[in-house]
């Protein structure tokens, strides 16, 4: 495929002759002055034709342009010549001469490495701020943004191989038969997989490829070796494209769609590829497989495979075992389908709700459910698959033309969330600033016009989705029968169930019948039985379509059995059918989220408030709910109580979202944090009053207490006890409080810190608030529960130990006096400042961490705090950091990822930085989600049947087998980063401060 066609429908005229979108900036006033700078900044660079647009239309687009991108502005800025040529060309000859250019950076006996490493990341960065420019002056659809954007990646993958196969070729390491034309009879092969394969790739993505060999190339001069060859070449096509060096990076290159990543190659021979695709490979793989297109290396080769590979893709009938899987794929979005409003900020356009990838798993389920009979279902691109779809009549032409309307406009949001930074996001942002950035290069003037349009785009796709399953061929037949009267089985029913997905029919119809016979509570009246009775065969359905559905039944099973009353349940279920869906959701997947609404049913009632899911649960929100419930109350058993009740049903709540993907890890981690500091000042203020009603107050006393550990960095989980420092001050002339039992300040605020413990941790009818810890105060156990500030600012200048620093670096005064925490938190970031020994400091974090790994040794390659290279070394990385002055910015109430993104280049490389972000997001979270789902340490092998699901959904990989390859190769770069930093520290002196 090539450009012509996409460059004839964009017109002739130059680029700036054309009536361009009319962009509205955020402040025009900015806008006009970055203007300004970029016709000075041409003017400097001998770009004087930029001059000419001044008093132009187009000069207002490119102020806009300027204001509304941050990415865009530094790039244009620092390079003003990009905009130059297009007072003179049309965009698409402009972007068709920059591909040419690319093809042509290999050209030449005097082209190195770094040489071209250079070339090509220049050229990606003119080539990305053009295609930016055609898509928001109106002048590209989608699909021509898309293109070009494929089109950057396959000229810039095509160059980088070409100069590597001459490299080698010079290196006797192959024998082109061309070496004018290396990528021929070459054998090595690139795919393109996914967006890149299918021309659809977005303004910032990864790039995924896979690598095979063609063992009768003639190129290949030693058979033994060229697994070695192509597999070094290949890690060097990745970093030449991937590593950030001054000049940025070309492409995030992945390799782990390729067979079994975990124990294979990165180049793969394509007989051994064939043997695992025919014998093992997943159904996830044939619907990758559908998007696979050669782009670079020997392409005629490539198309060979391919060919090899469609009786694999495209088969005519599906067995069990596929139905089976088409529907876990359909659970993966039936999991976070349908809970009432959807939130605009913070929404996930990708993965979210009403987003891409429903309208992309519709097209790839139906595909691989009909390809093999229908040729026309076997294209790559989504849009032209709903018309194949619609000419089939799968679909209805309503359905085609509004599906494909919103998917354009999803990606051109998702494009324009991309544009403000260059980052692989797929979120809306949350901030006034950043979202009103979208919306006005979306086009709009108006925030709230934006958002409602993309909710009813998110709604129309999410109606359209569900219909769409509702209205797909039917796999399973009818029901069948459903009989549980008497003792023995009906060999009917067995086989009914047997077909739903159970594995032990015969002891779900003893289940069924103590639920009818009234042998439970729940089921003792006529009417629950009858309800019941009802719901039964959708329950069957809907379980059975869990991964291991006996396991899920059976926890259902246990929760009926605790209730007291079962009436009003089973109408809310009956009537509340995704309801339903969300509770076999945490049956079949979370434990823990089970074992509460065991308990507390009542808790399960928060699920009822449609509005839960639209909106973000910031501090705002929970400030807002928690005066509303607290209402009058002034009694403190009262109060407490009620905190009890507050805190229990919105970790809950929060906890949902999470589940079904309404919110990410990290949003969770700062809810959860934002919920714990409002429940602790308010029950910190109960304490204090109820003190006071005895004791009194001390004149000039004040409170603060310090959030340290998840709880200060806000990356909390459902299961993280909190560990607390509870720092105090008075007037020092002071003997004594003022109550009818007056107690000495010292006194006085350390029963008080007793009477908090007590309030957060001791066990009611209501439950516990929080376990809490305060073991991190100074002199740990030794020292009082209570804190003065003199005596805390003492201990931390002069006899903390490394490890107490590395703590503090995560302080953060969450409860208490106001007017006392700007104190602390100046007083945290000077001794957080203060001079250090590097080497010192250097040799501590890596004795610690030794001491660690010998005391509490890894449960299994799952235990991510502890393993190698787990969330532990990230968090000593970031703290290491901040102790030896090498973070740019605050770090107080800062998570792990957050100070990681904000380390000194002259300390960490760019890329190494990236990847040590990715790690903590990738960490943040699958342990979100474990924690919410599992109680305690749980192993691997006892992982229950559904959170495999939400692990690969959280990590965006297919299967768990992916995740656990993503895992271990994600630990061991950490624990390399780790090793290599603190070595190369050992040999410095002072940090830098």
């Amino acid at each position: 495929m090539n450009g012509k066609a996409t460059a004839a429908s964009a017109g002739d005229k130059p680029f700036f002759a054309r009536t361009l979108r009319d962009l509205a900036p955020l402040d025009k006033k900015n806008a006009e002055a970055l203007l300004r700078e970029l016709l000075k900044k041409a003017a400097e660079k001998e770009c004087s034709g930029i001059s000419a647009l001044k008093d132009k239309p187009a000069a207002a687009f490119l102020s806009a342009v300027l204001d509304l991108s941050p990415y865009l502005r530094t790039v244009l800025l620092r390079r003003p010549m990009i905009v130059e040529p297009l007072l003179e060309m049309p965009l698409p000859k402009r972007l068709e001469a920059l591909m040419l250019e690319i093809a042509e950076s290999t050209e030449g006996d005097s082209v190195t490495e770094a040489g071209l490493m250079t070339a090509l990341r220049q050229l990606k960065l003119e080539g990305h701020a053009l295609i930016a420019l055609g898509d928001l002056s109106g002048l590209f659809v989608t699909k021509d943004t898309t293109f070009w954007l494929s089109r950057l990646a396959e000229e810039c993958v095509g160059a980088a191989v070409r100069f590597l196969l001459r490299d080698a070729h010079e290196a006797g390491k192959l024998k082109l038969p061309d070496p004018k034309h290396p990528a021929r009879d070459s054998g090595w092969i690139i795919l393109a997989m996914g967006k890149f394969g299918a021309f659809e790739l977005n303004y910032s993505s990864d790039i995924d490829l896979i690598v095979f060999i063609d063992e009768h190339s003639p190129a290949i001069t030693d058979p033994y070796e060229c697994v070695e060859t192509f597999s070094r070449l290949t890690r060097r096509l990745v970093r030449i494209l991937q590593d950030r060096t001054a000049d940025g990076y070309v492409f995030r290159t992945d390799l782990r769609l390729r067979p079994d990543p975990g124990s294979t190659p990165l180049a793969i021979p394509v007989g051994a590829a064939l043997n695992y695709y025919e014998g093992r490979g997943q159904n996830w793989e044939r619907a990758a497989m559908i998007k696979a297109r050669p782009v670079a290396g020997d392409i005629d080769a490539g198309k060979r495979v391919i060919a090899e590979l469609a009786p694999y893709v495209w088969r005519k009938y599906l067995d069990y075992a596929a139905i089976a899987d088409v529907h876990s794929i359909k659970r993966q979005i039936h999991a976070h389908k349908g809970h009432g409003e959807i939130a605009v900020r913070g929404h996930n356009v990708k993965l979210g709700r009403g987003g891409i990838r429903e309208i992309e798993f519709f097209v790839q389920t139906q595909q691989l459910i009909a390809g093999g009979r229908f040729p026309q279902l076997r294209g790559s691109r989504t849009v032209d698959m709903l018309a194949a779809l619609h000419g089939l009549g799968w679909i209805s032409e309503e359905a085609r033309d509004t599906l494909a309307q919103q998917y354009g406009f999803l990606r051109d949001v998702e494009h324009r969330i991309q544009m403000i930074a260059d980052e692989q996001t797929h979120m809306l942002p949350e901030d006034d600033e950043n979202f009103l950035r979208v919306a006005y290069m979306m086009g709009y003037n108006d925030g709230e016009v934006f958002a409602t349009d993309f909710r009813n785009a998110l709604k129309t796709v999410e109606n359209h989705y569900a219909a769409l399953f509702e209205q797909a061929q039917d796999l399973t037949g009818e029901a069948g029968n459903l009989v549980f009267t008497g003792d023995v089985d009906d060999p009917d029913t067995l086989k009914t169930l047997q077909n739903f997905g159970f594995e032990r029919p015969s002891d779900i119809c003893r289940v069924i019948r103590t639920w009818h016979f009234g042998r439970y509570r729940a089921t003792q009246s006529a009417e629950a039985r009858e309800r019941l009775t009802e719901l039964t065969p959708v329950l069957l359905k809907a379980f059975g379509a869990t991964a291991r559905a006996d396991e899920a039944l059976m926890r259902f099973d246990g929760m009926i059995k605790g209730l007291p009353a079962g009436i009003q349940l089973f109408s809310l279920l009956q009537s509340n059918p995704r309801l339903l869906d969300l509770l076999v959701l945490i049956m079949g997947a979370a434990p823990r989220l089970a074992d509460i609404i065991t308990r507390k049913p009542h808790i399960f009632d928060g699920m009822l408030d449609p509005a839960i899911f639209a909106d973000v649960p910031t501090r705002a929100y929970l400030a807002e709910r928690l005066e509303g419930f607290l209402g009058p109350s002034k009694v403190y058993e009262d109060i407490l109580d009620r905190l009890r009740i507050f805190a229990a049903e919105h970790r809950f709540l929060i906890g949902i979202r999470l589940l079904t993907g309404a919110i990410d890890g990290m949003r969770a981690g700062k809810a959860f944090a934002d919920l714990a500091d409002l429940v602790i000042d308010r029950a910190l203020q109960a304490v204090i009053d109820e003190f006071a009603a005895k004791h009194g107050k001390v004149k000039g006393g004040r409170i603060a207490i310090l959030g340290m550990g998840k709880l200060g960095s806000r990356e909390l989980t459902a299961g993280s006890d909190i560990d607390l420092i509870l720092l105090y001050d008075h007037d020092e002339r002071e003997e004594e409080s003022d109550g009818d039992k007056p107690l000495p300040p010292s006194q006085y605020y350390m029963r008080l810190t007793q009477r908090l413990i007590a309030a957060l941790s001791a066990p009611t009818a209501e439950g516990v608030l929080y376990d809490v810890d305060f073991r991190l105060r100074p002199s740990g156990n030794k020292g009082p529960v209570a804190t003065h500030i003199d005596a805390f600012r003492k201990y931390q200048r002069t006899e903390a130990w490394t490890w107490e620093h590395m703590a503090l670096t995560r302080a953060r005064p969450v409860a208490g006096d106001a007017t006392f925490f700007a104190e602390i938190e100046a007083d945290v970031s000077e001794i957080l400042g203060m001079p250090r020994d590097t080497a010192k400091i250097a040799k501590d974090v890596a004795e610690m961490r030794a001491m660690i790994e010998s005391e509490k040794p890894p449960s299994d390659a799952w235990d991510l705090k502890l393993v190698a290279g787990g969330i532990i070394d990230l968090e000593f990385i970031a703290q290491f950091a901040v102790l030896t002055g090498n973070v740019d910015g605050p770090i107080i109430a800062q998570s792990t990822a957050e100070v990681l993104t904000k380390l000194k280049p002259d300390f960490i490389d760019a890329a190494t930085t990236d990847s040590l972000v990715e790690a903590a997001h990738l960490y943040t979270s699958i342990t979100q989600i474990i924690r919410l789902c599992l109680n305690g340490d749980v192993k691997r092998e006892d992982f229950p049947p559904g959170l495999d699901e939400l692990l690969c959904r959280a990590c965006d990989l297919p299967d768990l087998e992916r995740v656990e390859a993503q895992l271990g190769e994600t630990a061991k770069s950490v624990r390399n980063t780790f090793d290599d930093l603190l070595r190369d520290a050992r040999k410095q002196g002072k940090s830098p401060k």
